[in-house]
């Protein structure tokens, strides 16, 4: 068991009451956070930290604090928020993992080079690709050099712990620089286990203090300051020096607090979580989860009388080198355990900072070993822990290391295993059926499109196999295909990070027939333009050879078009040969169902919690089909599969201008059942209430030229907002009484733009 959880049973003299309970990492960081009472979080959802926004906006539901929490349309978005809300003096908070703080690390150096106080909480978790979304430290490793004091927990009960230390470190005046909180996805953010908080969060309050006055601010009129001004050399020498003794000095501002904390909690957290190292010979020198799971081995190799050992730091940046070097004196060798690699480097950054701290010991001769292990969440069990004291051991008996790096848990792979090809690729006339025609009307300059009988199209393949992980109702992949009905011939289809992606290609199997890429969640336009005009240029120089009617599909959905809108506005400017459509199930709902900004207002999701103090989400939806007519690329659409001859029509005039004019942008709505909380089998009937409700009109724009493809009015066919809200548990709080103000808001902005889309289409170039 854990020492600090171990701790919790001993009778102790606190000087605030608290309370136990069984929580998660991730809900004892919410907890701390909401008793501290931040001014503010900006966040963006990212798997395993998302659940942090989720718990603090579920609290702010029920009145327990007063956050405010803005979701930014990507993590480099989320650390803007932070570091200009940082520069009022204000209180912030963020979370985040893997990729998304990679996303945000130009940003880090900036809030520590300026000296803006901040806490983060870094839910480690693998950084792709390929992609993997449990936990390791790669992350983590990326943040070494960013100028952030770094504090690690172990358990869910020093993640709270660390949450109320680290604001009180980033706030003293001897440091001033933003603290991260590093815990492991998964095996400390997910799992839940005993703790102990305090009951009253004016005690938390009362140990944190005051936010600090007197300091440089971006808000003060009286006393004007420049923040971020260019230095040249000189100066930037300077500043960073001043910034470097300052992360040093949080070395000994971590032992002060801590010290406060212990009195004020019962429980320690020293610099090194020492376990039996006091005349250890052989030691492993682990971070977070791993080192807990170590020291029941610990108990056992001490009962066969071999002097084991474990050391686990609770603070990496700075560095407690000297701490390691009294740890390790006597100790004959020692294995440096890392979820991460410095490729190339003979050993990830531990190692050789470990090897470092020894260095200056010129009387310390610890054998050093590096294993690489637990990479993308990978089980780290007893057996693995003794099999690391062994190699130590080994070495220890030796007098050296036979292999100092190695990767741990690694296996070879069998020739005679490879991968074979199970589905037979399908390929140009496969594909390609005859019956849709797409001519150009000279006189108007648009498309012309026919389409045979829908049955007569059933005969087409579908461009996904079936095995795919999707939810039940899932309408992703209906909608997909219906639109590719339309498509005629090869395709290269990239999919953004995104449901569609993740239940079609868990390795070693794949849904996907034809060829396909997946890049991150914000730069898909930009990866498939790449792949685009290398192909048309390998095409000029004679060194490929395929048929013209090679078509380029980006897919994206569940918000990818909030954090990739940049890169898809640039691709669209650029107007590249390539088709981008995005289904629309208006939220994140890879990462859990989290708001997005296609969310529309009042809808409950993860991050926009109904309860006695929110209604939903609160403010209008994205119409990105808007935005993206505004670059001025030759054909958007909207589609839904409940009007399938529209969208296959919409598919083939799609492909003509992709093939032959530029860029087409395509927006179809589909359903969630799991988050929308509707039944699987409305899917349709909700699709086409959207659309009869004009919520989702179904329009096209071609060569600047609005025309509405199906008006519910004039068939008579109008139907309530109400009516189709009803079907979706989603948004049946709108209908209540209490909520009217909120439907009536969302009535009259459904009404607004169908009324400007109206003009559009009456007016040509409007």
């Amino acid at each position: 068991m854990s020492i600090i959880e171990d701790r919790l049973n001993e009778k102790k003299t606190t000087v605030a009451e608290q309370v136990s309970t069984f929580e998660s990492g991730n809900e004892m960081a919410a907890t701390a956070a909401a008793q501290i009472n931040y001014h503010l979080m900006g966040y963006f959802p990212i798997t395993p930290s998302t659940e942090v926004a989720q718990y603090l906006d579920l609290m702010k539901s029920k009145g327990l604090h007063d956050i405010e929490l803005i979701a930014a349309d990507g993590e480099h978005g989320s650390a803007g928020i932070c570091f200009g809300a940082a520069t009022t003096g204000a209180r912030v908070f963020n979370a985040t993992s893997a990729n998304g703080l990679l996303y945000m690390i130009e940003q880090l150096p900036v809030q520590s080079g300026l000296r803006f106080p901040m806490v983060m909480n870094l839910v480690t978790r693998s950084v792709s690709g390929p992609l993997d979304i449990r936990g390791d430290h790669s992350d983590l490793y990326y943040a070494l050099n960013t100028g952030w004091v770094i504090l690690t927990a172990r358990t869910p009960q020093a993640v709270y712990d660390m949450n109320i230390m680290a604001l009180k470190i980033a706030e003293h005046a001897d440091v001033r620089l933003p603290v991260i909180v590093a815990y492991d996805g998964f095996f400390t953010s997910h799992q839940k286990r005993r703790v102990e908080y305090f009951k009253h969060r004016k005690d938390v309050q009362n140990f944190v203090g005051e936010a600090p006055k007197g300091y440089p601010v971006s808000i003060d009129k009286e006393n004007p300051v420049t923040i971020g001004a260019h230095m040249n050399g000189d100066d930037l020498l300077n500043n960073c020096y001043q910034q470097s003794e300052a992360l040093y000095r949080a070395y000994e501002v971590y032992q002060e607090v801590s010290a406060e904390y212990e009195q004020f909690s019962g429980r320690k957290y020293q610099v090194l979580d020492l376990y039996e190292m006091e005349d250890a010979e052989v030691a492993l020198f682990l971070l977070n989860s791993a080192a807990e799971s170590s020291k029941d081995v610990v108990d056992r190799l001490r009962a066969k009388g071999i002097k084991a050992g474990v050391i686990s730091p609770n603070i990496i940046r700075p560095f407690p080198a000297e701490e390691i070097r009294n740890a390790l004196k006597n100790v004959k060798a020692v294995l440096v355990g890392e979820r991460a690699d410095s490729y190339g480097g003979n050993g990830a950054n531990l190692t050789h900072e470990v090897k470092s701290a020894l260095q200056d010991d010129k009387d310390n001769n610890t054998i050093v070993l590096s294993r690489v292990f637990g990479l993308g969440g990978k089980d780290f069990y007893a057996d693995d822990a003794e099999n690391f004291f062994q190699a130590a051991i080994s070495a220890a008996e030796a007098g050296y290391a036979e292999k100092p790096f190695d990767y741990y848990g690694q296996t070879p792979g069998e020739p005679e295993k490879k991968l074979e090809q199970v589905i037979t690729p399908m390929t140009g006339d496969i594909y390609k059926t005859g019956l849709i025609k797409v001519t150009k009307d000279e006189e108007s300059n648009k498309l012309k499109v026919r389409i045979p009988p829908l049955r007569q199209l059933t005969q087409k393949p579908k461009r996904f196999a079936s095995g795919h992980g999707a939810c039940p109702g899932c309408g992703i992949f209906p909608g997909l295909e219906l639109f590719f009905k339309g498509i005629e011939g090869d395709a290269v289809i990239l999919f953004h990070t995104g449901c569609g992606y993740v239940v079609t290609s868990a390795y070693p199997y794949t849904s996907h027939k034809q060829p396909f890429i997946h890049n991150l969640f914000q730069n898909g336009p930009a990866t498939l333009s790449g792949t685009v005009e290398a192909f048309f240029e390998m095409k000029r120089r004679g060194e490929i050879d395929i048929d013209d009617d090679f078509t380029f599909v980006m897919i994206t959905g569940d918000g990818g078009m909030d954090i990739g809108m940049g890169s898809a506005v640039g691709t669209a400017l650029r107007n590249h040969k390539m088709i981008i459509l995005e289904y629309d199930n208006e939220g994140y709902m890879n990462t859990g169902s989290q708001m997005s900004y296609s969310t529309p207002i009042g809808h409950m999701t993860s991050t926009t919690t109904v309860g006695k103090n929110k209604p939903g989400k609160a403010f209008h939806h994205k119409d990105t089909a808007q935005i993206m007519a505004a670059t001025n690329i030759p054909y958007v659409f909207t589609g839904t599969e409940a009007f399938p001859q529209d969208l296959i029509k919409k598919a083939a005039k799609a492909q003509w201008y992709a093939q032959h004019v530029g860029l087409v942008y395509g927006k179809i709505l589909i359903t969630c059942p799991l988050n929308w909380k509707s039944e699987d089998r409305d899917g349709e009937t909700i699709m086409k209430a959207a659309v009869d409700s004009c919520f989702f009109p179904l329009y096209e724009i071609e060569q600047g030229e609005t025309t509405i493809t199906y008006n519910p009015e004039a068939k008579k066919k109008r139907i309530e907002l109400s009516d189709w809200l009803k079907y979706m548990g989603k948004a049946k709080h709108m209908l209540k009484e209490e909520n009217a103000h909120v439907l009536r808001e969302f009535e009259n902005e459904v009404e607004r733009r169908w009324r400007i889309l109206k003009v559009k289409h009456d007016t040509p170039f409007v």
